[in-house]
């Protein structure tokens, strides 16, 4: 769906995506005109009272952006909460949920922990967004008050962890960087040019300043282009490309090998959580459950725009420049890149399966038989809930959850069948 056709905010959302615009650009101009395009997403997210996780507009649930799992049926988190105790059993009971959204998944894993008489002990929440910690906060104080005290929240990761560590569609929406593998030679306006010569992009062209050092190659020989964010003469963003100068982000990319031409996106940001995570954890596993491919699938040769989104009023579109701080910017996990960074921190990896195959391991069905099909009132909504929530058609394929872990001896139940760690 092109932007231009999407619903028109109100002028006062205009008027504040104007301040974020002007932020951006005034950070644009101290970085020497260009900013890659993870530093954009990250002020398009979670500029303090500006980016779209930060200031006060309703993201999840029908009158959002979105649904998430959690906001559409309990039965996610009653059904994740079983897991949540198997690995708290093994290790310490401790939950750490990071990203807790509108705190509806929190609320759903305590009550459902309370009824098998398994509570933790402590259950924090590290959340970035002042405004989301509060309606989380205001959650739990109106619906669990007698649990309130064990619900705590933390403003960084804790030294040492122990227990189970939650992310649902959390990696997603850590800031990523967008390279370009170019065609090895790189045509020249006006049949001039060289191949030390400086690539820029915007709107489309290419424009060639002064000569430069020879740019950076992929394995293949491609040139590696990072694409950010600049300014258009009048003042507005657009996209333009220069060479990679980072070393992580260079080392990453020429690993991969894409088709000439080919856009995608590199999550330094997920993998340094994982790694951070994983440096942390003494006993326990990190469960993620998001939207993701295995590196094969991530960079098929048909991909080859990459898989940013964009969610604005329940539609999606692929213009990132579009509104910012009103919408929801996104991208696919590589979970092969999340399981290697795991492994490479020390983790061991515990498994990796379809949101389906997990919640179905996981008893989700037994939920639902507690309650008589005759009931039709009771039963009926909740059997709609299971079905989008394990459907192929649905969430049920394209959501993935992964485990990784340290000092647990027995496997968890939530990856008993489907493995899919083939496809890693």
């Amino acid at each position: 769906m092109s932007a231009a056709t999407l619903p028109v905010p109100s002028p006062e959302a205009q008027a504040h995506s104007a301040k974020l615009v002007a932020l951006i650009a005034a950070e644009i101009q101290n970085h020497g005109g260009w900013l890659p395009f993870s530093r954009y997403m990250e002020l398009a997210l979670y500029a303090p009272g500006l980016g779209y996780y930060t200031a006060g507009a309703r993201k999840f649930g029908v009158a959002g952006d979105f649904i998430t799992a959690p906001e559409l049926s309990s039965l996610f988190g009653r059904t994740l909460a079983r897991q949540l105790v198997q690995i708290m059993h093994a290790s310490s009971p401790h939950i750490l949920e990071l990203g807790a959204g509108s705190g509806k998944l929190a609320l759903d894993i305590l009550s459902e922990l309370e009824v098998l008489g398994a509570l933790p002990e402590r259950y924090s929440i590290l959340e970035v967004s002042a405004d989301l910690r509060q309606r989380q906060q205001q959650l739990i104080a109106e619906r669990l008050p007698h649990l309130a005290d064990r619900v705590h929240w933390l403003d960084a990761l804790p030294d040492t962890i122990s227990g189970a560590v939650i992310g649902n569609e959390v990696l997603d929406a850590l800031p990523v960087h967008l390279v370009h593998w170019q065609a090895a030679t790189l045509p020249s306006p006006a049949g001039r040019g060289s191949e030390g010569e400086g690539v820029h992009q915007e709107s489309g062209s290419l424009d060639r300043k002064s000569p430069t050092p020879p740019l950076p190659r992929s394995e293949m020989g491609q040139v590696l282009l990072e694409r950010g964010i600049s300014l258009t003469e009048s003042g507005q963003l657009c996209w333009r490309e220069r060479p990679i100068t980072d070393p992580a982000l260079l080392a990453a990319a020429q690993r991969i090998q894409v088709p000439d031409d080919y856009l995608s996106e590199l999550p330094l940001a997920a993998n340094g959580l994982i790694t951070s995570l994983g440096q942390r954890l003494q006993q326990g596993a990190l469960l993620f459950i998001d939207y993701g491919f295995g590196a094969r699938e991530f960079y098929h040769p048909q991909r080859d725009r990459g898989t940013l989104m964009c969610h604005y009023r329940h539609y999606a579109h692929d213009d990132a420049l579009f509104l910012p701080g009103l919408q929801d910017i996104t991208a696919h996990v590589d979970f092969t890149a999340v399981a290697e960074a795991g492994v490479d921190a020390g983790l061991e990896f515990l498994g990796y399966t379809s949101q389906a195959f997990f919640l179905i391991n996981c008893g989700i069905t037994d939920l639902l038989n507690e309650i008589s099909p005759d009931d039709v009132r009771a039963y009926a909504p909740l059997s709609g809930q299971l079905q989008k929530l394990t459907s192929p058609a649905e969430m049920g394929e394209l959501f993935k959850v992964i485990a990784l872990g340290r000092a647990l001896e027995a496997p968890l139940q939530g990856f008993g069948r489907g493995d899919l760690s083939r496809l890693l």
